[in-house]
């Protein structure tokens, strides 16, 4: 069981507009803006012509048997490359599905120069917002800063530098072309490893409803509503892994140039503790959030 306090309130960050593009998101403090400079797009290819038998609605049914699990901990990266390097950033928690709150420690890669060091983001996933500590210039240490997803870009899928583990298989909803690549073990569990295409639109329509507005703003911020995906799912159905290759638009990346960020979570330890307390109105930073130097 996991114990819970607070709730999200309304804070004007500049990281809830949507006016002036990705720079105006990372003035207010995501962690993405390390990964969306200079990045080489690619093309992903997956093959939706074979079938993985039920593998179909077994993948569009991940987000439900994640929240039948309870709770989890949980490894993210997400990551591109820039000048042919690859550059992630990486967090580490746990989250409650049943409740959709989670809470992540992210580590930023080194800056541009590959010698100043970043402090860990603390990260609190809620129902349509994200808190973030130590991030943004002239926020104090002891304040958050709370960033309404559907006012991000891309509905905060990884502008904050991780994807809400539940919001990540809620976009296979919308699955299709599903095939078997074969069966694997992960963390010594065995799993079947599907490979398809979802469709981020779609996702919204067919999500919960605490899902969809935030996917309706991810539809509107990435140039390709068709996203990529592999998907590692347990006997019981629960996702084990799921790997989603996203592009993001001209106009949100600063360099004017699609690029490409590819997103990937791990779930396990299914039912562990997970206890997250948002901040309390006082907590919560009110004033402008500036983009941090270098």
């Amino acid at each position: 069981m996991s114990r819970w306090r607070g709730s999200p309130r309304p804070v004007p960050v500049d990281g809830r507009r949507r006016a002036g593009g990705l720079s105006a998101v990372l003035a207010g403090g995501l962690a993405a803006g390390l990964l969306l400079t200079g990045c080489t797009p690619e093309t992903v290819v997956v093959d939706g012509r074979g079938s993985g038998g039920d593998g179909g609605p077994r993948v569009r049914g991940a987000a439900d048997a994640l929240v039948r699990a309870g709770s989890s901990r949980v490894r993210t990266t997400v990551e591109t490359v820039t000048g042919g390097t690859r550059v992630a950033i990486r967090g580490r928690g746990g989250y409650d599905f049943d409740r959709r709150r989670g809470r992540l420690r992210l580590v930023l890669p080194r800056d541009a120069s590959g010698t100043a060091e970043h402090r860990p983001i603390t990260e609190l996933l809620a129902a349509g917002a994200v808190f973030m500590r130590n991030r943004g210039a002239g926020v104090p240490d002891d304040k958050w800063v709370r960033v309404v997803s559907a006012g991000a870009v891309d509905g905060n899928l990884v502008t904050g530098g991780a994807t809400d583990p539940l919001t990540a298989a809620e976009l296979l909803r919308a699955a299709r072309g599903v095939r078997l690549v074969g069966r694997e073990r992960l963390d010594g569990t065995a799993v079947r490893h599907y490979q398809g295409v979802t469709d981020i639109g779609r996702a919204a329509r067919a999500a919960s409803p605490a899902a969809r507005e935030v996917l309706g703003a991810a539809a509107r911020g990435f140039t390709e509503h068709v996203v990529a995906f592999d998907a590692y799912l347990d006997e019981r159905g629960r996702l084990r892994k799921v790997r989603h290759r996203f592009t993001m638009a001209e106009r949100w990346t600063g360099s004017g140039v699609r690029q490409q960020v590819v997103s990937t979570t791990e779930l396990y330890d299914f039912g562990a503790r997970v206890t997250v307390r948002l901040p309390d109105p006082e907590d919560i930073f009110t004033g402008t959030v500036g983009a941090p130097r270098g």
